[in-house]
């Protein structure tokens, strides 16, 4: 997973993260509801995938709430620092992108706009991050007009699965963390294969339709609905 990431591994303890999940907003989109959501405290209905919830820490199942609380810390204590200068000589990947990181071994990429790498503490075994070159937001920030990079984005990532003799695509998990569940504000794509071989905390780190992992599919729909909105 992308460097302040491993703390989701290892914090799975919970933590009152509320605050900053309703400060931040909810991602939102179509075709993300969950059926048949149970009561929560009091009577209330359970929030969904993407609802920010009201109902203070007992809103959420065992398991949301601890691989959010992991996520809730990383968001504060992960994230590259924004100030004290341009945010290319701030940001880990910026460097990585410009070959200033030695460790980091860049992978084959057809497009030039984008960089593509090894995930330092990978959640399957193929796991890749595919990242901008130039200094991008996180996925939060996107608009309708990034539609094409995410795209292209998506495209490197199976083409490096592919690269590395795994063609089953259909068993591939590709997304983003939602804020402030991130950990480095330059945007990147996880690209995990085989989802199915996902290990207990990789899939509640990575999971689908919760408040803090927005497929790449998804983001797209998303960005789709808000231009059609507007």
């Amino acid at each position: 997973m992308a460097w302040g990431e491993a703390a989701l591994r290892n914090r799975t303890r919970e933590a009152d993260i509320w605050g900053p999940a309703v400060a931040e907003g909810r991602p939102g989109g179509a075709g993300c509801g969950r059926q048949g959501e149970a009561a929560g405290p009091a009577g209330r209905p359970r929030p969904g995938p993407w609802e920010a919830p009201g109902g203070g820490r007992g809103a959420m199942a065992g398991e949301e709430a601890a691989a959010a609380a992991g996520a809730g810390q990383l968001g504060a204590e992960g994230k590259e620092p924004g100030s004290g200068g341009p945010e290319g000589q701030q940001c880990v990947f910026c460097r990585i992108a410009r070959r200033e990181e030695p460790g980091t071994a860049l992978l084959p990429c057809q497009y030039e706009d984008l960089v593509c790498f090894r995930d330092i503490r990978p959640g399957a075994p193929h796991h890749y991050l595919v990242v901008p070159v130039e200094h991008m937001g996180n996925c939060k920030t996107l608009k309708s007009e990034h539609i094409p990079i995410v795209k292209r984005m998506m495209e490197v990532g199976k083409s490096v699965l592919q690269r590395n003799n795994f063609n089953d695509l259909n068993d591939i998990r590709m997304g983003f963390h939602w804020p402030p569940f991130c950990s480095i504000s330059h945007l990147h794509l996880h690209v995990l294969a085989p989802a199915s071989q996902l290990g207990f905390l990789s899939r509640l780190i990575y999971r689908i339709n919760s408040y803090w992992f927005i497929t790449a599919e998804q983001l797209i729909e998303r960005l789709q609905t808000e231009n059609a909105a507007s």
